[in-house]
């Protein structure tokens, strides 16, 4: 992949009832060139449009791909991968880093009746994560708008060391910090 390449990674840091979004735009080279913040609700549904918003007001026509940590920011507010790709037009990758049975058991036990029924919806419509050996680490990804095994190459390509995509990483660590600066949680 070229050095230039650019993908929005999209991170989150909450406490009480919201959560601090970061984006950080990243190239493959390592450079970090962007960042972009929002929030969305704890235990809400505004997750998907809130990364739709980030992407958005970014404005940057040069970002390739977006990156997600995970799919069940904010306390199971679950990201729509299709949603998202279909808004912003470009592949949707959705990377975690722990073997899990899945989301259903945990859905059913915080939630009943309807918000039940719409997180299990939201979820099942989601593509089957894939295990993908990125420097000798296994993480788990998600692909909308790209074949698997491209998708494990962008998450290669933007992986130089350890485990976590750079762009995942740098939107990390911007989320935690904005959280800790205004959002009230620990310095």
């Amino acid at each position: 992949m070229k050095s230039g390449v650019r993908a929005l990674g999209v991170a989150e840091s909450f406490h009480g009832d919201r959560s601090t979004l970061a984006g950080a735009v990243v190239r493959a080279s390592r450079v970090t060139d962007g960042f972009v913040f929002g929030t969305c609700t704890v235990g809400g549904t505004d997750a998907t449009d809130a990364v739709i918003g980030l992407f958005d007001r970014l404005d940057r026509a040069d970002v390739r791909y977006v990156l997600c940590a995970g799919i069940a920011p904010a306390w199971f507010n679950l990201l729509d991968l299709p949603v998202i790709h279909e808004a912003v037009d470009r592949p949707v990758i959705s990377v975690t880093f722990e073997a899990s049975d899945g989301l259903e058991p945990a859905l059913e036990e915080a939630f009943s009746g309807e918000e039940f029924a719409d997180r299990l919806a939201v979820y099942r419509r989601q593509p089957v994560r894939e295990p993908v050996t990125v420097n000798d680490e296994r993480v788990f990804v998600r692909a909308v708008g790209i074949d698997d095994g491209e998708a494990a190459d962008v998450v290669r390509a933007f992986t130089p060391e350890g485990g976590r995509p750079e762009p995942l990483r740098v939107a990390r660590l911007a989320a935690r910090a904005a959280d800790a600066a205004f959002g009230g949680g620990p310095e």
